[in-house]
């Protein structure tokens, strides 16, 4: 059951890692990812016992913030780590959309302009945001180990959990990285996934700093709303995606009909 939750919970993360993976040298890729992900399997591990020791800090109010009838906010721990991680993920998916559709040149690889980021800066944000996604991840496994009553024994299973799971995305993220890479089409999708998966932590992150605006509590994306949206999109996409090829048929008939009719004339 861990594992199985560390893996549902972890797709979001996944995707981040292979589009972010993106960013730095073709030849040093799959190196990023597996040098990337040990490291923030190791401070999975530390997080983790952190959070069994230290579990009141996180959730303790820090400060407040109030603004008239318009704003009203009470920031924990908890509630700043989710909010930076959703806010970084909107902005990132953001960002990656608009050098699509502004960027000249569709090949990363061939372009002259494209600034590779260092291996390490790369696997740094790697690691950062794998922390930051483990957040609920951590405390869900937490929950369902809650009645075995026994913390080494907590900490040894919830530990081994990690280590797999963090194993199995490894594997899976060179997978999806060349499956982006050999159907670019899919790359757009992925980015809106990636900007939904912000979105979904941003309110998650104003639950639990309890913000309320106007008087309305912030309410957060239920996994049944974002799998459902996800759903939605793949879907929109497979059937765009074929829409389009029976245009692009319909047009090259079309014009191989008129170059024969002037063939004809001629």
């Amino acid at each position: 059951m861990l594992i199985l939750l560390q893996a549902v919970l972890g797709f979001d993360n996944l995707l981040y890692i292979s589009l972010e993976s993106k960013k730095t040298e073709k030849s040093q890729r799959k190196r990023v990812r597996v040098i990337g992900i040990s490291l923030a399997i190791i401070l999975r591990i530390v997080l983790l016992f952190v959070l069994m020791k230290l579990i009141g800090l996180f959730q303790n109010e820090l400060f407040s913030i109030n603004i008239g009838d318009f704003m009203e906010s009470h920031f924990n721990g908890h509630s700043l780590i989710v909010l930076f991680g959703g806010g970084f993920i909107v902005y990132t998916a953001m960002k990656e959309i608009w050098h699509m559709i502004s960027h000249e040149s569709l090949d990363e690889d061939k372009s002259d302009d494209k600034k590779h980021k260092s291996a390490n800066s790369v696997i740094a944000m790697i690691v950062v945001m794998n922390l930051v996604f483990s957040f609920d991840s951590i405390l869900s496994a937490m929950a369902l180990t809650n009645h075995i009553g026994n913390e080494t024994t907590e900490l040894v299973l919830m530990s081994i959990a990690i280590v797999i799971s963090g194993l199995l995305m490894i594997l899976l993220a060179n997978k999806v990285s060349d499956f982006l890479q050999k159907n670019r089409m899919f790359e757009v999708l992925g980015l809106f996934v990636l900007f939904i998966v912000g979105i979904m932590l941003l309110t998650e992150g104003g639950h639990l700093a309890h913000m309320k605006f106007l008087g309305n509590e912030v309410t957060p994306m239920t996994k049944t709303t974002f799998y459902f949206v996800i759903v939605v999109l793949v879907i929109v996409d497979i059937v765009q995606s074929r829409y389009q090829k029976k245009i692009i048929q319909i047009e090259q008939l079309e014009e191989e009909r008129e170059s024969k009719n002037q063939t004809d004339e001629e």
